[in-house]
């Protein structure tokens, strides 16, 4: 059956196909080779099925070349607007720290004008509590002195009713002792009303002066209020951005607080609420507003500090894009998936590796997979890890601080190009770099 549609197939195919003998000589017998038509026809079918394979490779080789040619011009382009980015970014932090520094310098100011203030407004509720010591004291010489001009009167009286009586002695014993009589009353009566005039003049100055402390209290009261007022504003303006990167990175701010505070030694201390109770000014709304003040300053100094102990920033200050990210990936040498517990960042071979936090580092040499590493312990139980290093440039115990150099890019370890592979590691656990990286970028 088959050998009929063979043949049959060969007669159909004859005319394009004629069957054709090679022969094959050699020096003791010559043989030869038989071509059917449908041996033919499958060979050529064969090659142009080859053929067609090899355009169709070749045309997807061309389109890939153009593909990773145009991917590469994108990756330069991302690279560089990147780059741009990171220098704007770095300029506004720049300018951030300047603004907090002047924000600082201008609260110290007004701090020492609000203590003049205060010093000046003590002084004159001293002056006014003497000033209303004074008003009572004459009040009371003035009563006293009435009192001693009534009974003048009524002895006067008395002694008129007596000579009018026609009382013992002689007339002109009599008249004596009412002309020296009447002569005292005068005297006292001319004397008490210079007191009087002496009193209620000191009481009008008195309450003139009085008058006048209150109206430079109200003025100092007002001035503290506006002054209060852009302090809080400015404090404000501050602190929130801070909250904001530390909660987006991931960190407690109110833990972040009670830990620095806890392990803070250095010059200065935490700033010391205002108390005023020795001056009788305790619970005043001026020392509630100051105190208030003072806490949200303590506050942004503390999240200053907490800023350089948290790795917020980059490892690099030269070029580079991103490749690997935080996450599953098949692995770039057997394929396999696997987490990837950092970010990779490709630049030039020997690129300087910066630390992106105060630390401590704990380890400084090869690992399996790593290459050349550097561990760095920061506060908080978080950990950095910079691998892949050409070179190493810290030592196990060495203390680095923020920016501070720690090696070189390179190729070092399981790895297949030039790159730095970048952990951040909570309490042991490896989180997303990135996420520290981005929420510093809207403060630094």
């Amino acid at each position: 059956m088959l050998q009929r549609f063979a043949y049959r197939l060969n007669l159909a195919l004859e005319p394009w196909f004629p069957e054709q003998r090679l022969f094959l000589k050699s020096d003791t017998a010559t043989r030869f080779v038989r071509l059917r038509p449908l041996t033919q026809a499958m060979g050529l079918m064969l090659g142009t099925l080859a053929m067609g394979w090899m355009m169709v490779a070749s045309a997807l080789l061309i389109v890939d070349m153009l593909g990773q040619a145009n991917s590469r011009d994108q990756v330069a382009s991302q690279t560089e607007v990147f780059a741009q980015r990171l220098e704007a970014l770095s300029a506004d932090r720049d300018l951030r720290v300047a603004e907090a520094a002047g924000a600082q310098s201008r609260f110290n100011l007004a701090l020492d004008q609000v203590s003049a203030m205060q010093e000046r407004l003590l002084a004159a509720e001293t002056r006014l509590r003497e000033l209303q010591t004074g008003i009572d004291v004459i009040q009371n010489t003035l009563r006293r002195t009435i009192r001693e001009r009534d009974t003048a009167r009524a002895e006067a009286q008395t002694a008129q009713a007596a000579l009018a009586a026609g009382g013992s002695g002689s007339p002109v014993t009599q008249a004596e002792d009412l002309a020296r009589t009447l002569d005292l009353m005068s005297e006292a009566l001319t004397s008490a009303a210079r007191d009087r005039d002496t009193m209620l003049t000191e009481v009008a100055e008195a309450e003139a002066k009085t008058a006048e402390v209150a109206k430079a209290k109200a003025e100092v009261e007002a001035r503290n209020a506006i002054i209060f007022a852009k302090l809080e504003e400015a404090l404000t303006v501050s602190v929130e951005p801070l909250e904001k990167m530390f909660t987006a990175a991931g960190l407690n701010p109110d833990d972040l607080i009670s830990a620095v505070r806890s392990g803070y030694s250095g010059q200065g201390g935490p700033l010391v609420p205002i108390k005023l109770s020795t001056m009788g000014l305790s619970g005043s709304p001026d020392e509630t507003r100051a105190n208030a003040i003072l806490a949200t300053l303590d506050t942004l100094n503390t999240y200053r500090m907490a800023a350089f102990k948290v790795p917020l920033g980059l490892p690099l200050k030269t070029s580079f894009r991103l490749t690997s990210g935080f996450g599953g990936r098949n692995d770039p040498i057997n394929g396999r998936h696997k987490m990837h517990e950092g970010q990779d960042l490709a630049g030039d071979y020997g690129d300087p590796i910066y630390a992106t936090a105060d630390g401590t580092v704990t380890y400084a040499g090869w690992e399996n997979g790593y290459g050349r590493l550097v561990k760095i312990s920061h506060a908080f139980g978080i950990e950095t890890r910079y691998g892949h290093l050409s070179d190493i440039g810290v030592k196990v115990g060495q203390k680095v601080s923020r920016g501070e150099k720690i090696g070189d890019m390179g190729n070092s370890g399981r790895s297949t190009g030039t790159h730095l592979h970048y952990e951040v590691r909570l309490s042991g656990t490896a989180v997303n770099p990135m996420t520290f990286i981005r929420a510093a970028r809207d403060v630094f």
